[in-house]
């Protein structure tokens, strides 16, 4: 099955969307504490006849951004491992085991040095995303002259990923403990705008029984 990128070639959009920039984070660093002590690690399980985690590298590097930084610390040698020919920059996280903060912030501090006007925060565990997606989320941050937050939902229902405003760069620095993005967008005073994508902003692969019915694979034992 081939990886969904969207319908416009990459480089048209390059050409034709200049500014403001927009960086993803991947947050690949978590614990994967729900797929029990023989589910395996959950980025390692198998969609589209690869790792999850390359997958979804592979549809944000098709996007639109301006780059892509992998964040990983739970079996980081074996999710490098999968990455290790993608032009993607991964950093270690050593605090992962404090939660999800301390994944974003570690993101985050990265690609804002980027010089990029956003930073979209992706999550690895989500399948269904594609790279249309994510373009339309870019594009409508562009739309927003970068000034406002950018929110996939299902149906209404909030989801991921979101594009954070490199102005809550301090907000997001903050951040301690098992929080992410939606703490920021609940307490900001900007502006937020909704990109309609479906299931897919909803729906994460936490457990084995979640990986087998998104169509994957779980890998083996740990």
């Amino acid at each position: 099955m081939e990886i969904q990128t969207g319908s416009m070639p990459r480089e048209t959009l390059k050409e034709t969307s200049l500014q403001p920039k927009v960086a993803i984070v991947l947050l690949a660093a978590g614990m994967a504490t729900r797929m029990g002590p023989n589910g395996g690690h959950k980025l390692l399980a198998a969609f589209d006849g690869m790792p999850l985690v390359r997958r979804s590298a592979l549809i944000a590097m098709g996007s639109d951004a301006a780059s892509v930084t992998v964040v990983v610390g739970h079996r980081q040698d074996d999710i490098r491992k999968v990455l290790v020919d993608l032009p993607v920059t991964i950093i270690a996280n050593p605090a992962y085991p404090s939660g999800m903060a301390s994944s974003l912030t570690t993101g985050f501090a990265a690609a804002a040095a980027d010089d990029t006007e956003g930073v979209l925060v992706m999550l690895a565990d989500m399948p269904g995303v594609t790279t249309d997606d994510l373009n339309r989320m870019i594009t409508a941050f562009r739309d927003a002259n970068g000034a406002s937050i950018v929110r996939a939902v299902s149906q209404g229902k909030r989801g991921n990923p979101v594009i954070l405003p490199r102005s809550l760069n301090d907000a997001v620095l903050r951040l301690e403990g098992d929080v992410g993005a939606r703490h920021l967008i609940e307490t900001s005073s900007l502006a937020v705008t909704d990109v309609e994508i479906g299931d897919a902003a909803t729906i994460d692969v936490d457990t084995p029984e979640a990986i087998i019915a998104a169509g994957g694979t779980p890998a083996g034992t740990a």
